[in-house]
């Protein structure tokens, strides 16, 4: 009850103003439909996904959208079977599908997608999370994809939820990790009921038992070896939905954070050699403030407050709160979610997809969640409803956030989602949302109302990954400094572009860039133009 009272004290209405999103979505040309083969047996995985990515998979310079579709349930057919698709970034804001041509279009129960360059060619690889064997796509660079899943030694046949790219010894090639949620088949499916309604409806996580991830080394020579165990990752107490790396101690490698449903959530930090050590208790970031079990969905990690730390947010179950841990430099987290304005405002919704980005380009990172029920007909016994919509917090710049709601933009759009991708789609300069529904079209979310100047860098290793993943960047200008790394995965099953974008407000100029490759190579870049995108290249740069 104090709790409760506190939170409303502390939070603030929502900020009423003109529409910054516009649903793109038809404009754009995506006519992708996703299907979850429901048909009222109520198996789990009709609405865990599905997610979406931004990548560049041309190499053109421009975002492509990758989105995710689901596959027939026993007592359901479909003819043709779904697929997933690709659609082609031809710019002026439009797509086209380019699936079957690019060879992308696997028919397995799609979950969610991570992207890398895996074999250092300069093309991004695709892989491709499914309840089943999961999917890796290696770019030819020629416009098309190769199956290349056996010969990788990475097709998992487990329920995949979240993966992601991340090199975790530092050799120079990425290594990839498959978050795997729990071990419902169609044969241990239960019969669910609402006690009071006995409604049947989806079973929840306590209903299943936890399933091991997976770490797969990459060997270098196109295969990839199952370290899961001997890197300290094989505990089967989780159950994995959200999945992100980044280096929460600052010593240079990356860590680990997993976000579970109703297990605590795992933070696992690396000792350098990729050897990770589960550290979520100590450092505050297993429960929330109140020593509650969340039901963890989608996570990122970012540095909110600009104090050169990366912090932490888990979306989380409906009458939960989502869950912002502030990263307090010295290996621990606290729960800042009601001192930060993010508590009331997220109890009333089912939380999946997020993330930190500078929405209005002003110097600091706001938060957007993507919302929607499990149940459809969840408003016969619950108030509540199963389309709900998405949010977006701004940040105040003082540690304290306020939610932005749109007098009839696309924000006030009520959809079934899950997956939330995050990228400067049409090249203006300020980053747009791919927002992946159950059962439906998909929202892309153009940006219409940025104001300040911006830089977008694209980082180039060479001794480092060649897709720079892992490389932390900390930009001086206009007197503020801020952080961030480039990462594969993250938010919920989904991928944003490898691109680090930084809002700069009213400065006209940059001072400094620092440049911390995962190689070990510190640079400095000087000179940088604002409003445009810059790539930097590993050695280019002046060693520090």
């Amino acid at each position: 009850m104090i709790k409760f009272l506190l939170l409303l004290l502390l939070a603030s209405a929502p900020l009423h103003a003109s529409p910054r999103f516009h649903d793109a979505t038809q404009q754009a040309g995506i006519d992708f439909v996703h299907i979850n083969g429901a048909n009222g047996q109520k198996f789990v995985i009709e609405t865990v996904g599905p997610g979406g990515g931004f990548f560049d998979y041309d190499g053109d310079g421009r975002l492509d959208i990758y989105l995710l579709n689901g596959a027939a349930v026993p007592e359901t057919k479909y003819d043709p079977a779904p697929q997933n698709a690709l659609y082609r970034n031809r710019g002026a804001g439009s797509f086209a599908d380019v699936t079957e041509s690019a060879g992308v279009g696997d028919t397995g129960y799609g979950m969610g997608c991570a992207v890398g360059d895996y074999d250092n060619d300069g093309a991004i690889d695709l892989y491709v999370t499914n309840f089943g064997a999961n999917v890796l796509y290696r770019n030819e660079g020629d416009g098309t994809f190769a199956d290349v899943t056996a010969a990788a030694q990475v097709g998992d046949e487990g329920w995949g939820a979240s993966a992601a790219f991340a090199d975790i010894d530092r050799d120079g090639l990425v290594d990839l990790y498959v978050g795997n949620y729990h071990n419902f088949s169609y044969t241990n499916h239960r019969v669910c009921a609402e006690g009071g309604s006995g409604l049947q409806l989806y079973c929840g996580p306590e209903a299943f038992d936890g399933v091991t991830d997976v770490l797969y080394r990459n060997e270098g020579d196109g295969t990839f070896a199952d370290i899961t165990a001997a890197a300290g990752l094989g505990s089967a107490e989780g159950k994995e939905l959200g999945v992100v790396f980044g280096d929460v101690d600052l010593d240079g490698d990356p860590d680990l954070y997993l976000a579970n449903d109703k297990t605590l959530n795992f933070l696992y930090l690396n000792d350098g050699t990729g050897h990770f050590a589960e550290e979520a208790l100590l450092a505050g970031v297993a429960y929330n403030e109140d020593g509650d079990v969340e039901a963890g969905m989608g996570v990122d990690m970012g540095d909110y407050d600009n104090d050169g730390d990366y912090d932490l947010f888990v979306t989380n179950f409906q009458w939960e709160t989502n869950t912002l841990y502030k990263n307090l430099g010295d290996g621990t987290f606290v729960d800042e979610t009601f001192l930060a304005g993010l508590g009331k405002g997220s109890i009333a919704y089912l939380a999946w997809g997020t993330r930190f980005f500078d929405v209005d380009n002003d110097g600091d990172r706001d938060i957007f969640i993507a919302n929607g029920h499990l149940e459809s007909d969840v408003e016969q016994y619950e108030n509540a409803t199963f389309p709900q919509r998405n949010q977006l917090f701004l940040n105040l710049g003082d540690g304290r956030f306020e939610e932005y709601a749109e007098d009839g933009g696309a924000l006030a759009l009520k959809r079934v989602s899950r997956g939330a991708a995050f990228g400067d789609y049409d090249d203006d300069g300020d980053i747009d949302v791919l927002v992946a529904n159950v059962a439906d079209q998909p929202t892309l979310l153009r940006n219409d109302g940025a104001r300040g100047h911006w830089v977008r860098l694209r980082l180039e290793g060479r001794d480092s990954n060649r897709a720079g993943i892992g490389t932390r960047v900390e930009i001086t200008s206009g007197g503020r400094v801020q952080t961030d790394e480039v990462r594969s995965g993250a938010s919920y099953l989904s991928q944003s572009d490898l691109r680090l974008h930084f809002g700069l407000g009213t400065a006209t100029s940059i001072e400094r860039v620092v440049v911390c490759w995962p190689s070990g190579r510190v640079e400095e870049y000087a000179g940088l133009g604002v409003n445009q995108e810059h790539l930097l290249v590993e050695g280019e740069g002046k060693a520090r």
